[in-house]
């Protein structure tokens, strides 16, 4: 790898000690957090993983487990991570605009989200995990650099276009099965013993049966069955299934969604970022605010929607039937933003700040430990190449996974930046983006080391 001299040496990254500390900690909170809420996907067929009755959970740990991870966290680590992606687009460039003339730091802007692309791919289909994040955010990031000198008020603006889309989409979505429901029992209701049916009602009858027969247990304990078996054999076989489940259900079902969702939480992590707020560094009434609001509005928010799950035994269609507005994005974003505020607030009060020393390493490292997920999960869970233990582990025991490999995590990140500037993924991303190898091992000398932000 090489450059021209003159590039080289004025786009040399930052240095070590410019690194922000709080982002680092909050990215390691948000890296370990995003196992907690992957695990599930990685160890537990879909049926199942959403479905505690399928397992027999109910009445048990696994249940509570359950309850507790879908009412407090869920959907709120990624949104986490994506913010502090946003404001890590901010940081890279500008201090990279500061340095280099003209189109340089787009130029290299550009590559570093490309490269992002790659090992998106390469978690997705060599490590076959299809709730990767990186191919989204290195699309996604391309997109947000046209918004990093935008002021304050146009980033929240945006923020605020992208959440209304989402929501809108979502009860769209509701209102589109509802209407499936609807029309098909108007047509299970005709007596055809003396009314023949249409064309039309028979194709509406067909729909609404095949939504009753997919939401029954017995068609999921199939479906998990199937899953199971699939997921277990030969590496090609999880291959196909794994792909197959992020071609057909992220890009396709979930494509739209997932858009709007990075967007948005960058948005609001720029904002954040321009504003002192994602710093630590605004009034503290701006934190408590957040969490106040966030978590008491958003665990309400949250409360509600478990309760209809529960109610309505876990069973897709009774639960889209009765249904009258789908509050998952408000609850998640105000969830979200409850649990960031939490965290400064727990910062700004010094009694954590040791807890905050234990996870800036982790989060110095998020891009190898983000990968690095993925690849002692696929040991653990997946057939063929690993132990096959996808489906066999009851979900107390898939958490105590995540305990092993947090504490792995910590340890191995703060063992590994006392010898090295920074972690092996890291630097290869980093040696990629400015096609220059970069200084890996720490001396006596603080010298520069790529900007943070990935």
């Amino acid at each position: 790898m090489s450059t021209n001299h003159g590039t080289a040496a004025v786009a040399a990254p930052v240095l070590q000690s410019q690194r922000i500390d709080i982002i680092d900690a909050l990215r390691g909170f948000a890296i370990l957090g995003i196992l907690l809420m992957n695990m599930p996907g990685f160890a537990l067929p879909g049926p199942a993983a959403g479905n505690p009755t399928l397992m027999n959970e109910l009445g048990t740990i696994n249940y509570k487990l359950y309850l507790l991870v879908d009412w407090i966290p869920e959907g709120t680590q990624r949104a986490l991570f994506s913010m502090l992606f946003g404001a890590g687009i901010i940081l890279f460039t500008t201090r990279l605009e500061e340095r280099l003339p003209g189109v340089l730091p787009a130029d290299l802007f550009v590559r570093r989200q490309l490269w992002l692309i790659v090992f998106g791919l390469v978690n997705i289909y060599i490590l076959l995990w299809w709730g990767d994040i990186l191919f989204d955010y290195g699309c996604m990031g391309l997109v947000m650099f046209a918004f990093r000198k935008m002021a304050p008020r146009g980033l929240l603006i945006g923020a605020l276009v992208c959440i209304l889309l989402m929501i809108g989409r979502e009860n769209r979505e509701l209102y589109g099965y509802k209407s499936v429901i609807s029309k098909g029992e108007v047509v299970m209701a005709i007596d055809t013993t003396k009314v023949r049916l249409t064309e039309k009602q028979k194709g509406q009858l067909d729909a609404v049966t095949a939504m009753k027969e997919r939401s029954k247990p017995e068609s999921q304990k199939k479906e998990a069955e199937k899953i199971i078996k699939e997921s277990t054999e030969s590496y090609a076989s999880v291959y196909e299934h794994r792909t197959g489940l992020y071609l057909d259900y992220m890009l396709v079902h979930y494509g739209y969604l997932s858009i709007w969702d990075v967007l948005l939480f960058m948005f609001i992590g720029m904002y954040f970022f321009k504003t002192g707020i994602l710093t630590g560094t605004a009034p503290v009434r701006v934190y408590w605010l957040l969490t106040v609001l966030g978590l008491g509005v958003g665990l309400w928010l949250s409360w509600y929607r478990i309760h209809l799950l529960s109610a309505r035994g876990y069973n897709w269609y009774e639960i889209t039937r009765n249904a009258r507005f789908d509050w998952y994005t408000v609850s998640r974003v105000l969830r979200s933003l409850g649990i960031f505020g939490f965290l400064i607030l727990l910062y700004r009060s010094g009694w954590f700040r040791w807890l905050f020393s234990l996870m800036r390493p982790v989060g110095q490292m998020a891009f190898t430990n983000y990968l690095t997920q993925s690849l002692i999960c696929g040991l653990i869970f997946y057939g063929g190449v690993g132990l096959g233990k996808f489906g066999h582990l009851q979900r107390y025991e898939i958490y105590l996974v995540v305990a092993g490999i947090w504490l792995l995590q910590v340890i191995w990140s703060h063992i590994w930046l006392r010898f090295f500037r920074f972690g092996p993924l890291e630097w290869c991303w980093r040696s990629l983006t400015y096609w220059k190898a970069q200084p890996m091992r720490r001396s006596g000398i603080d010298q520069p080391v790529a900007v943070p932000g990935s």
